[in-house]
């Protein structure tokens, strides 16, 4: 396939990495223009790849089979936006990112939509990229275009396992947000690594009670006992992990909190429903946020 990563940060560079080694045409997709993607990703193993790919190539964009978009949420409706115009109707637009609400900014598109998640964890250390845990990947149409591309599933989990199709994605999508809604915002506040939060207890249950009560609402009908045993089971798994927002809050950048419990928020406001946990959580983000001042401005948009 002809491949463009759209956004080469930790995890574009996974993918780069990967897709490459199958044999894929892949090219990064950089803000700032440049003809080359320097690719340094080290293995959960301790293999090191170091490549030199193309990147910003406009035929190579105009003739791409699948556009991968890894960008942090707030990122991603304007980038799409600004690409729609060189693509290919058939070609099918994934977007891989923490969080809901991005499908609601785009355009309604001729392309095939898909909607993934991801629990591979990976962070940058100078200029390398530690990939520091091997997870799962689920994707799913987000368009009736989509329906049709469960093929690319296939694809991609030859590339980097495990990557599996969900016809009702947004429902498992749901499942992971309510992970995303504790142990990011939770590691961000008290400035710690994943496993540390199982003493956070009751604070973790309040959560999960809230997202399933929205859950409900939204007709995805759950337990949080049921979720409560997820998310418990990614504490431990990724116990020495540290979260994409309490990176995001040490490096001073804007986090996606508005796309995990900032997304919470909004669905419930739509029904009416009550989520203090949430709101607490939320607010407590934005002022850290709110404290870098102008140091952020330089930062937050990069990608």
């Amino acid at each position: 396939m002809k491949i463009t990563v759209l956004g080469c940060g930790a995890l574009g560079q996974l993918w780069l990495v990967a897709l490459s080694r199958q044999g894929h045409s892949v090219q990064g997709w950089l803000q700032v223009p440049q003809s080359v993607c320097a690719v340094d990703v080290i293995s959960p193993q301790g293999q090191e790849s170091r490549l030199q790919l193309p990147a910003n190539n406009t035929a190579h964009l105009a003739a791409s089979d699948l556009l991968l978009v890894t960008l942090k949420a707030r990122q991603v409706s304007a980038a799409v936006r600004a690409l729609l115009p060189q693509l290919q109707a058939d070609c099918a637009i994934l977007l891989l990112h923490n969080g809901l609400g991005t499908r609601e900014e785009l355009p309604v598109l001729v392309q095939p939509l898909i909607m993934g998640t991801t629990t591979h964890a990976a962070h940058r250390e100078e200029d390398k990229i530690h990939h520091v845990y091997a997870g799962t990947t689920r994707i799913g149409p987000g368009n009736s275009q989509a329906q049709q591309a469960s093929a690319i599933a296939q694809v991609l989990n030859q590339a980097l396992p495990e990557v599996t199709w969900h016809n009702n994605i947004t429902a498992s999508s749901w499942v992971k947000l309510t992970a995303n809604c504790v142990i990011n915002p939770l590691t961000a506040i008290y400035d710690c690594c994943n496993g540390e939060l199982e003493s956070h207890v009751a604070e973790i249950e309040a959560i999960c009670r809230e997202v399933a009560m929205v859950m409900d609402r939204e007709g995805y009908h759950t337990h949080y006992e049921s979720l409560l045993f997820y998310v418990s089971q990614v504490i431990r798994s990724t116990t020495d992990n540290i979260s994409s927002m309490l990176q995001d809050v040490r490096a001073q950048r804007h986090s996606e909190i508005d796309y995990i419990n900032g997304y919470v928020l909004r669905r419930a406001r739509a029904h009416r429903l009550s989520v203090p946990e949430n709101q607490r959580l939320f607010d407590l983000v934005k002022r850290k946020e709110e404290s870098y001042g102008q140091n952020d401005s330089a930062l937050s948009d990069r990608w």
